[in-house]
């Protein structure tokens, strides 16, 4: 969604991160590690940036950081803009769908602002540490995510013997099953 509206990749990127975190001041050579983009786009990007009056420059220790202008006339439009777009649940899943071969993502708690154990239960297989990254890195939560991840064995054994953890997840009509492979071997 975002891509459509900001052209470049590296200004969403950019824009995400700064308006996510507009505490922070990064420099140059930080943004394009953390950004993985090319120093240039990122130089060029931040002066755009800069130029429309989001961001602002402090040179400390000969190094120029930037930092959000949080008196930007539509600071706080943009980041809800940003908050809207990253709380997106097809969005979600998406992402958690790259982080390994999942079989079935079933968003609850925090997704769907109601109180339950779990915010995310995962079936699958995942890499644990890229998906807290993304929960710690990516989305702004008022909280831990807390998410559940189990094999496909495990998932299918809780089914056949009605596991009440399982059970109360997937019965909660409120709960947003975002991907699901397993749904005809659950029959």
């Amino acid at each position: 969604m975002l891509k459509r509206l900001f052209t470049s990749n590296t200004r969403v990127k950019l824009l995400t991160l700064f308006l996510l975190n507009p505490d922070n001041e990064y420099f140059i050579r930080e943004l394009t590690r953390k950004l993985d983009e090319q120093i240039n786009s990122i130089r060029r990007e931040l002066d755009n940036l800069k130029k429309m009056g989001l961001l602002k420059t402090k040179s400390r220790n000969r190094k120029k950081f930037y930092v959000v202008n949080k008196n930007f006339v539509a600071f706080h439009e943009l980041r809800n803009i940003i908050l809207k777009a990253m709380s997106d649940k097809e969005t979600i899943a998406k992402k958690i769908i790259s982080f390994g071969d999942v079989d079935v993502i079933v968003l609850s708690g925090m997704f769907i602002d109601k109180e339950t154990p779990i915010d995310l239960l995962l079936v699958g297989n995942v890499d644990r540490r890229q998906l807290e990254e993304y929960f710690s890195d990516e989305l702004e939560t008022t909280r831990p995510v807390r998410f559940t991840i189990m094999g496909r064995e495990e998932y299918l054994y809780r089914l056949k013997c009605n596991d009440k953890f399982v059970m109360d997840i997937l019965n909660d009509s409120d709960n947003i099953t975002a991907l699901n492979k397993l749904e005809k071997v659950e029959a």
